[in-house]
């Protein structure tokens, strides 16, 4: 009942809680913090912790018997406060039982393997769904042009497209092909086609595993295989698999199965150049896919796996196995009855015609031919040029390419019709091919691989051998020039006496004859070899001195560019990187090169050629230093040339250049002079390397140190500087007067028969007397005739000669 006396409610609560105080009467009030500091009647002796009241039941309780409420599970309580912490706890904090336990760690279990199991469904549908949205379906136009293959020069502009000529893909509808021939198909590439969902799902497993194995996995329907095709991817990775599984899945959404099969016939390589089964069918056997037989549709369904293999042109055999392979699958299947495949005979085909297949008609086609060689030496095969999407390019500087084809057709433009020429230009850093020319007919026969008489340009390995030789033989050994009986030198090359280098400069033969008579043709043979000529150069005879072996303008320009180099040897290449249209590099050109002789063998090499083209009216522009060689072959007809060579080299490029005809005959010029190596390949070199190097900072050649005697400084045949006597104040001697000479005693001793020297001055029987014409020198240099060297000339070996000597 409430009265007016009645309590009001707060003045309760406050009475509540002023009685809970009381318990700990001795405490702070309800409106002080407590302090503490006032001891407990009932804590033991010496405990003057701080107390707090529980507030349900009244209870003072220490912060130590708060502490052993939580931890009384590890026995952390207080045995005195047990049933005071007991009321206080929590039922949720009561010690697990092992029962409880368990079943806990069961539950746990359980929620994180329904966790994984959701995730890996759901993450793959995701996958899935993000790819269905965003994966473009590719079309059988898309299929053909994403697989040609790009060239490019090395600057990366386009230098031409690996794509068949028009006609070698011609689209068919799908009811044109016979049902014989799509069943030959299903047979070869996909047996479940109609029934599948665009995918194997067995075959994906097994690529997976074959791929998390470290190998590459199959297992593409043709659906698969078209939309790789399509999106140019033949990477061997579990992403293209994703891309060709969802984009499966959604092309045989949009279309119906013939459709995909039809696309894909009319898109799918089969070797020869051809792209699609109409063209193929052309290809092979010379009629219409609506003509072809079961056995003949069986053949080229065979060939789609691999065209470059089982091409009955290629390996008969191999075609066989697989024409069986394909009739015992339509069997298998009921495509084809026991009967039909007993009555089966393997089909003649036709023999491959060659196609340009994007090779361009010009110059340029010499280029994307060698290219194409190189590939194929590579192991980057036909179906991977076709199918690959391939992006290759070229070590070819498109200004400099330019440059040099300028140069063959101005020099010569109004020349008579049956010249042929080749240039080549290497870098000797890296054996880049900077600029290429075999002949304007890019169809025809490439002039650069073409094998000629080299003449005088291998003269610079002759000397390269003597230099290599123990003990070396120098720039400055002086040798008898002279003609001698069945060798001669040509007009001009006169030297009587002269040193390597003046011998090189006029290019006497008689010198170099000697010489690799000296150090024996198989060692000229050799340093031609490790210079870069890959010609066989078999059986040598001193005539290799004079150039009587056949070698190529890439061959010349690549042995040059290793002499340039300072003897470190680079592969000539067109090549400089494959790369396929999904971004794998298949290949890279090395930078590394592999020294062939040593770098001061190389410079002396270079001091024997630096004054050619001076002598031959050919120096490069502002003076500067280039070493260089002609080359000038003579016809069986007396005063002919069959070939001609001009090659030589700056540190930066080096650069061939031929000129001879297809059958090998004279080579004259319109005025009907014949041509020589400083003609008319010498302007063609001079021009473009005039143009080439233009504005481009010249690059000296290393410091030379000779080996062995040192060179003259003098030109070859310079005549003798006359000595001058300073006069004296001495006066001169008294001229005596006539003296009268007895006359001749009959009895005396005929000349000649003194002692030797006791003849005058001039006579034959001085020493020092000159040889009368036609007579050799009394004192013949001793590698004519093939006599010891002079022993002062011996030196012990040295390590920047002979280069592997540690």
């Amino acid at each position: 009942m409430t009265g007016a006396h009645s309590t009001p409610p707060s003045r309760r609560r406050g009475t509540a809680v002023a009685g809970r105080r009381r318990v700990g009467s001795t405490g702070p009030g309800w409106w002080q913090p407590p302090t503490g500091r006032r001891a407990d009647p009932q804590a033991p002796a010496g405990d003057t912790a701080p107390r707090r009241t529980h507030p349900r039941a009244g209870v003072v309780v220490r912060p130590a018997a708060r502490l052993g409420l939580l931890h009384r599970g590890s026995g952390g309580a207080d045995p005195s406060q047990q049933g005071a912490s007991q009321q206080g706890a929590s039922q949720h904090r009561r010690p697990l039982t092992p029962e409880q336990r368990r079943t806990r760690r069961l539950r746990l279990l359980w929620h994180t393997v329904l966790a994984g199991f959701a995730t890996v469904l759901l993450a793959p549908l995701l996958a899935f769904g993000v790819g269905y949205v965003f994966f473009d379906v590719p079309s059988p136009a898309d299929a053909v042009t994403n697989q040609v293959a790009l060239v490019s020069y090395a600057d990366g502009s386009r230098l031409t497209r690996l794509v068949p000529d028009e006609g070698n893909r011609i689209e068919v509808s799908i009811d044109d092909v016979p049902v014989h021939v799509r069943n030959a198909v299903l047979a070869a590439e996909d047996r479940t086609f109609y029934s599948n969902p665009g995918f194997d799902i067995t075959g994906i497993m097994r690529a997976a595993w074959d791929q998390l194995r470290g190998g590459s996995g199959g297992g593409s329907t043709i659906t698969q295989q078209y939309v790789k095709n399509a999106l140019v991817g033949n990477d061997h990775s579990l992403w293209r698999k994703y891309k060709e599984v969802v984009l499966a899945v959604k092309i045989s959404q949009a279309r119906s199965k013939d459709e995909i099969l039809g696309d894909y016939l009319n898109a799918i390589y089969f070797g020869r150049g051809t792209y699609g089964i109409q063209s193929a069918s052309q290809a092979y056997f010379g009629k219409p896919v609506q003509l072809l037989d079961p056995s003949e549709g069986a053949l080229l369904a065979g060939l789609i796996q691999s065209p470059s293999r089982w091409d009955p042109a290629v390996n008969a055999e191999r075609a066989v196995q697989r024409w069986e392979f394909v009739l015992d699958g339509m069997v298998s299947q009921g495509f084809l009855s026991a009967e039909e495949r007993a009555a089966a005979r393997f089909p003649p085909t036709l023999e491959p015609r060659q196609t340009a297949g994007g090779v361009p008609a010009d110059s340029r086609g010499h280029i994307v031919t060698s290219v194409r060689d190189e590939l194929d030496a590579l192991g980057i095969t036909e179906e991977d040029l076709a199918q690959e999407g391939l992006r290759i390019t070229t070590t070819i500087d498109p200004l400099r390419q330019e440059q040099m084809v300028d140069a063959a057709q101005e020099a010569l433009e109004g020349q008579p019709e049956n010249l042929r020429s080749a240039m080549v230009a290497v870098d000797p850093e890296t054996g880049a091919i900077r600029a290429y020319y075999g002949g304007d007919n890019g169809h025809g026969l490439d002039y650069a691989r073409v094998r000629r008489l080299a003449g005088s340009t291998f003269k610079p390995f002759v000397v390269l051998a003597g230099l290599q030789e123990d003990p070396p033989i120098g720039l400055g050994k002086v040798f008898d020039g002279e003609e001698v009986p069945g060798l001669r030198n040509a007009p001009g090359a006169e030297c009587d006496r002269c040193d390597l280098k003046q011998a090189m400069t006029v290019s006497n033969n008689v010198v170099f004859h000697t010489l690799a008579k000296r150090v024996g043709p198989e060692s000229v043979a050799e340093a031609a070899r490790s210079a870069g000529i890959t010609a066989p150069l078999d059986d040598p005879t001193a005539g290799i001195a004079l150039g009587n072996k056949e070698i190529s303008t890439v061959d010349l320009a690549s042995a040059y560019a290793t002499i340039a180099g300072g003897g470190v040897w680079h592969q000539p290449h067109l090549v400089q990187e494959v790369v396929t249209a999904d971004g794998r590099v298949l290949f890279a050109a090395p930078t590394e090169g592999e020294r062939r002789f040593s770098e001061r063998v190389a410079r002396n090499v270079v001091e024997a050629m630096l004054d050619v083209a001076a002598a031959d009216g050919l120096a490069l522009p502002d003076g500067r230093a280039v070493a260089a060689k002609t080359g000038t072959v003579e016809s069986r007809f007396e005063g002919e040339n069959n070939d001609a060579w001009m090659a030589g080299f700056t540190p930066s490029l080096s650069t061939s250049v031929w000129i001879g005809t297809d059958e090998n005959d004279p080579i004259r010029t319109a005025s009907g002079t014949p041509v020589s190596g400083k003609g008319l390949p010498g302007e063609m070199w001079q021009d473009f390397m005039s143009e080439a190097l233009d504005s481009r900072p010249e690059q000296a050649f290393a410091p030379f140190r000779p080996i062995g005697e040192a060179p003259s400084d003098e030109p070859p045949n310079a005549e003798p500087e006359p000595v001058v006597t300073e006069p004296t104040n001495t006066p001169p001697p008294p001229t005596p007067g006539p003296v009268v000479a007895p006359p001749p005693d009959p009895a005396a001793a005929p000349p000649g028969s003194g002692p030797p020297g006791s003849g005058p001055p001039g006579s034959a029987d001085d020493p020092r007397a000159a040889p009368g014409p036609g007579e050799r020198d009394p004192n013949p240099d001793p590698l004519l005739f093939g006599e010891d060297d002079d022993p002062a000339d011996d030196s012990g070996p040295d390590c920047s000669i002979t280069a592997p000597c540690g």
